[in-house]
């Protein structure tokens, strides 16, 4: 295999990250379901709890060559790898500056769990160098960011994030997975880790739970030291699951970001629709940003319906697109954020991040874009016929 840097992205995809089948050369990786391995004369002492049996090396490899990075490590969940990234560059004492529009299931973490280590945090107001910058401290170790966010998109500027990090000596994370590799690599910009829930679009069949985390050699190390000791690994076969899925990612995630700018753009002229979120659209705040920095725009979006629109109705007259948690599998999905993903915070809390029971995330799948208009617009006749019944 050539050197990777070389390859185009589909190459990457099928071939980077293989375990050779030496005894019966099949096409695809074999599976090593041992979980015991020989320890004398053998140049590494494989364990799982190690991240080091022959399929995790090898996907590993796969999502650094991916990210753009020089080591990859697989993980049993998004929040795995995010809680381990952290708390292997953070200790008492410490201080993180991260954004306040993250995942729940990140700002949860660290609002819940932080203080038990007497670990400081600061969240910032807004997306702007000089946000950041106000809420850096002496003892601020790490600088967290999640662009495009959820579920608003909004975007945040990486190269400014790198050159705040590195002036002040910072170890800069990403949870990069709404951009995914294919659309988005950060470390092009200076981003020292790059963390991915790969139950999304790196497994985008919605029949896996995993995390992925690619970075330096040194900054991996210092990660696997940790890791090793909390074991969060992920089972051998969930591993050859996610090489398998990784084949076709570049393939899957362009066909959604098509069709998710084609829905964007069609639920904007919708009567019933008050404001669409989407970074590939002219009149985003970021667009501009967001073609700078990024390759493809997702194939995420959200909306909100206008105030006289009951937006669980809606959800549920849809027949085709699923009322569904979790995100970026082939079949296109959609959920309150109100509900699912942000509901462990407050009302407040939500309000302040412009997140309103009106909103909409909507994950766009594969499907022909002339099926998701007429699922969508049979429900919203749906609901518009409802809500003329009962103002008659």
């Amino acid at each position: 295999m050539g050197d990777s840097k070389n390859m185009g992205l589909n190459t990457i995809c099928a071939h980077v990250g293989e375990v050779k089948d030496e005894q019966f050369k099949g096409a695809i990786s074999p599976l090593y379901m041992s979980s015991s391995y020989a320890y004398e004369n053998v140049d590494v002492k494989r364990y799982p709890r190690y991240f080091n049996t022959p399929n995790q090396e090898a996907l590993g490899k796969k999502i650094a060559a991916l990210e753009h990075t020089e080591s990859g490590m697989i993980f049993g969940s998004g929040m795995a790898a995010v809680s381990h990234c952290l708390l292997a560059f953070l200790q008492k004492g410490d201080h993180i500056v991260l954004q306040k529009t993250l995942y729940g299931g990140t700002y949860n973490f660290v609002v819940e769990e932080f203080h038990k280590f007497g670990i400081e945090y600061s969240f910032t107001d807004g997306f702007s160098e000089a946000d950041f910058r106000r809420e850096l401290q002496p003892n601020t170790k790490v600088i967290y960011v999640e662009t495009p966010s959820n579920p608003l998109m909004l975007i945040t500027d990486l190269q400014m994030i790198s050159n705040i990090a590195k002036e002040h000596g910072l170890v800069s994370m990403i949870d990069n997975t709404f951009a995914s590799p294919v659309n988005q690599n950060p470390a092009d910009f200076g981003i020292d880790i790059m963390i991915h829930s790969a139950t999304k679009y790196m497994g985008g069949h919605s029949d896996i739970c995993a995390g992925a985390v690619a970075a330096s050699s040194a900054h991996m190390e210092r990660i696997w030291n940790l890791s090793k000791n909390i074991g969060g690994s992920l089972s051998d076969y969930t591993v050859w699951l996610l090489e398998r899925s990784l084949k076709t990612m570049a393939l899957r995630v362009k066909a959604q970001n098509k069709n998710a700018k084609r829905m964007a753009k069609w639920l904007q002229q919708h009567p019933l629709v008050e404001k669409v979120h989407y970074p590939g659209l002219k009149d985003h705040p970021d667009y501009d940003l967001a073609k700078r920095q990024m390759r493809g725009f997702t194939g995420m979006l959200s909306f909100e319906l206008i105030p006289s629109v009951d937006a669980e109705a809606f959800m549920q007259a849809l027949q085709l697109i699923k009322q569904s948690m979790s995100l970026a599998g082939v079949e296109s999905t959609i959920l309150s954020p109100a509900k699912t993903s942000h509901a462990l915070l407050s009302a407040e809390e939500r309000a302040h991040q412009g997140i309103s029971d009106k909103l909409l995330r909507f994950s766009v799948g594969i499907e022909e874009k002339k099926d998701l208009v007429n699922d969508m617009e049979q429900a919203f006749h749906k609901v518009a016929k409802s809500n003329a019944v009962m103002q008659d």
